[in-house]
């Protein structure tokens, strides 16, 4: 299973893959039956097709202005999370956790993000449900 520095790897690999043509890196970083969850409560993206045109769907194409970094935080067995942060040069951010398990392979089995950004409500304005 990942350490924390082939964790760092594959993270600056998603980057790359991100800020490149098409969705053909995909294959390397993810298994073919991956899921991808875009949020904790967002229904999965299954398999490369679905992952490949959410990608396409959510970014702006390869000359998309930003800057990210990352922190490992926790690896364990096929587990892995990481803390995320994203500038743009229009001055948005966010802040992601992603925890990713991966596959014996080395390749992404399941993806899942946690992102905030400014001025996000922590819980709906009514308070959490009981």
């Amino acid at each position: 299973m990942p350490s924390r520095a082939e964790f760092e790897e594959w993270i600056d690999a998603y980057e790359r893959a991100w800020r490149t043509a098409g969705t053909e890196a995909l294959a390397g970083l993810f298994r073919e039956d991956a899921t991808y969850r875009m949020s904790p409560f967002a229904p999965p993206a299954r398999g490369l097709g679905e992952i490949g045109a959410l990608w396409e769907r959510e970014r702006a194409g390869p000359d998309e202005g930003f800057e990210m970094s990352c922190e490992v935080v926790a690896v364990d067995g096929n587990t892995a999370v990481a803390r995320i942060a994203v500038e743009y040069v229009d001055g948005n951010e966010y802040r992601d956790v992603w925890i990713v398990r991966f596959a014996p392979d080395g390749r992404c089995r399941q993806f899942e993000e946690w992102p905030f950004w400014p001025g996000q409500p922590i819980a709906p304005p009514t308070g959490p449900a009981r």
